[in-house]
This record gives structure tokens, C-alpha cells and sequence, in this order.
């Protein structure tokens, strides 16, 4: 499974939680079993993007866990885009198939 992870500074970020944050992560690694595909900081410096692909969401939840203090992220649950698309095709049909 793929999924999309954001993360943006919280709002309450000092420049000491900011200096702390970027020490954690300095000695922070992925989970075995979490393959980061794309791992992306906003250019204004603000949060940030990854792209992970997992078997076992709980691995995602690991590798969040220990920015709470510092970030609010969101993990979404994606699918390629022909994906989507091919199932929005199905629904369509299915909806106008409906008297």
C-alpha cells in the first residue's frame, strides 16, 4: 500500500522545539519494512511530503510517532491515479445503470 505523509511545523514552534526537531530526525531511520519512495521539505521550510510504501500501516504510525511534539501530520492512503481513475469509470457506469 502507498500512502502520503504531510507534515507542517505547529504553529506553537520555537526556534529551540525547531533545533530539537531537526536533532531527532538527524538520528531517526525509517522502519524496516517502510519504503520511502519520496521524501520532500517544502521549499518556505514549513513541513514537508514523503511518499511510503508499506505492507503493515503500523509501520507508518512508528515512523510518525516521534515527530507528534513537534509536527501535525496527516497520512493519506493513496493509489495511482489509472486506479482511481478506473473505479471512478466503474461508479459512473454503475450510477447511470441505476433506474
Amino acid at each position: 500500500m502507498k500512502y502520503v505523509i504531510t507534515w507542517e511545523n505547529r504553529p506553537s514552534a520555537t526556534e529551540e522545539t525547531a533545533a530539537r526537531g531537526l536533532q531527532v530526525f538527524s538520528k531517526w531511520a525509517p522502519s524496516e519494512g517502510s519504503n520511502f519512495r519520496e521524501f520532500l521539505g517544502r521549499v518556505e521550510g514549513r513541513g514537508g511530503f514523503a511518499v511510503v510504501e508499506t505492507d503493515d500501516a503500523a509501520t507508518i504510525a512508528k515512523d510518525v510517532a516521534p515527530f507528534v511534539g513537534f509536527f501535525d501530520s496527516t497520512v493519506y492512503p493513496v493509489q495511482e491515479i489509472a486506479d482511481t481513475a478506473a473505479i471512478g469509470t466503474d461508479a459512473v457506469a454503475f450510477l447511470q445503470s441505476v433506474q
